[in-house]
């Protein structure tokens, strides 16, 4: 046997012969094509609660509340993540909102505590600032005090 007929041996059943419908080896139908998962966007923590309502609650229920673009884990922005940083440093229980997963949250967050940018921090229940406040309170004692306020042990 030649070159030519071990190629043709081994190219023929792998491009295939005849209908496109079989498997070329056995003779049994091609297995179907595995339908893909849909894409679901994550769902808002919030369920149906209204926006305002629900980020009331949120600063209601917990002491230290820090809304920022994606986890303390994973944030997705370096404001966020400075600001995780620094809250976890303290070793308070941070409650973290990730606005990316709720335009609606996002936006309305801007207009409860009337400050622009993300992230956002609530501690005892009052808003604190964004990550250029947090960095210098932080520097300068002044969240460690805020915090025992909030946080007593």
């Amino acid at each position: 046997m030649g070159i030519r007929d071990r190629v043709k041996k081994l190219v023929l059943p792998l491009i295939g012969r005849g209908s496109g419908n079989q498997d070329s080896s056995s003779g049994k139908p091609a297995p179907r094509p595995v339908a893909r998962p849909v894409f679901e966007e994550p769902k808002s923590p919030r369920g149906e609660v209204e926006p305002r309502a629900w980020i009331e609650q949120q600063v209601k229920e917990h002491p230290v509340v820090l809304f920022m673009k994606g986890s303390p884990d994973q944030p997705q922005c370096g404001f966020s993540a400075n600001a995780a940083g620094i809250l976890r440093s303290t070793g308070k229980p941070l409650h973290h909102v990730d606005v990316l997963l709720d335009p609606d949250v996002r936006e309305m967050v801007k207009e409860v505590s009337s400050w622009p940018t993300i992230p956002q921090i609530y501690i005892g229940g009052e808003f604190l600032g964004g990550a250029d406040i947090l960095t210098e309170m932080s520097a300068n004692g002044e969240l460690a005090q805020v915090l025992a306020q909030a946080c007593p042990e």
